[in-house]
């Protein structure tokens, strides 16, 4: 296992394993948290990688399990130690979507549907503080300007290997660019955010991200009426490793929703093609999004 993996994906890949070892012991979740006196949840954490897993948690389930060879057991214990290392992430503290900020600084492919606002990866500073001052108006000046860091630092992953800061480069981040498939629907376009120049900052940035040659950018029009994204905002994370398998993200407003069955990624998989064809094409998005700035810098926006 390479050392740079992060500590998120390497409690995906601990957890696992140990439902693997549990699966082949032929055991449920509810049997494993009897014997060993936990609940029921706090193995299904474990094994889906939402938590951090301890040594001696690693050290009680192979008991159960009755796992005989110690080199198994001590690579186990091996990655449950190196699972809980820090990521970039925590220096900015208590982030509540850190698990997938974990998922995303891994992730080889990222497709997303954003139906309201610009996606986060390809926001600008001054539009990612206002939409988070907007959304949280009971937060502090302190608070908005973490998650505003935050956000921005997130977006190293789509710039090449050579632009990206030295905290970047020393944290061993992959050095291929995420590749990046947005589809945004035009209400993302036409919510005047922070006021209209900021919107044409931008718009304007919106397209220049668009020429990267791993960045994909295309609009949903209104005109396209009904269509499989009308349900909400989802991303489709894939990674380069085969182990891992991909995700569905599914942001709420008090918990998220990770998707990981192979059927789940799968449907999603299908409606983002849908959306992917009936949005405009890359020439004509960049076209239409042009457009929307010409109407706020003539201020005749609908």
């Amino acid at each position: 296992m390479a050392s740079n993996v992060n500590p998120t994906v390497r409690r995906r890949r601990l957890g696992q394993e140990l439902r693997r070892l549990r699966e082949q012991k032929g055991m449920t979740a509810e049997e494993v948290a009897e014997r060993l006196l936990v609940s029921q949840s706090k193995i299904s954490r474990l094994e889906n990688g939402r938590r951090s897993i301890s040594q001696r948690d690693v050290r009680d389930l192979c008991g159960v399990y009755e796992v005989e060879d110690h080199r198994v057991v001590d690579s186990l214990m091996q990655m449950a130690k190196d699972s809980r290392q820090q990521g970039w992430w925590h220096a900015f503290g208590d982030i509540p979507y850190s698990v997938y900020i974990g998922l995303e600084t891994d992730a080889a492919s990222l497709r997303v549907y954003e139906p309201q606002v610009v996606p986060g990866l390809l926001q600008t500073r001054s539009y990612a503080e206002a939409l988070i001052t907007g959304s949280a108006p009971e937060w502090t000046a302190a608070d908005i300007e973490k998650r505003v860091g935050v956000r921005i630092r997130r977006q190293d992953r789509i710039k090449e290997a050579d632009q990206r800061p030295a905290q970047a480069r020393d944290a061993k981040e992959p050095e291929a660019p995420l590749r990046l498939w947005a589809v945004i629907d035009e209400s993302a376009l036409r919510r005047v955010v922070g006021g209209k120049q900021l919107m044409i900052a931008q718009l304007e940035h919106l397209v220049e991200q668009s020429h990267l040659p791993h960045v994909t950018v295309q609009v949903l029009p209104f005109d396209m009426g009904a269509h499989p994204g009308i349900g909400g905002h989802y991303a489709i994370l894939e990674f380069p490793d085969a182990a891992d398998s991909s995700v569905v993200y599914i942001e709420g407003v008090t918990s998220d929703l990770y998707l990981e069955k192979a059927n789940d990624v799968q449907r999603y998989s299908v409606m983002y093609e849908h959306l992917r064809a009936q949005a405009l094409n890359v020439e004509q998005t960049r076209q239409f999004v042009g457009d929307v700035i010409k109407e706020y810098a003539g201020g005749n926006v609908r």
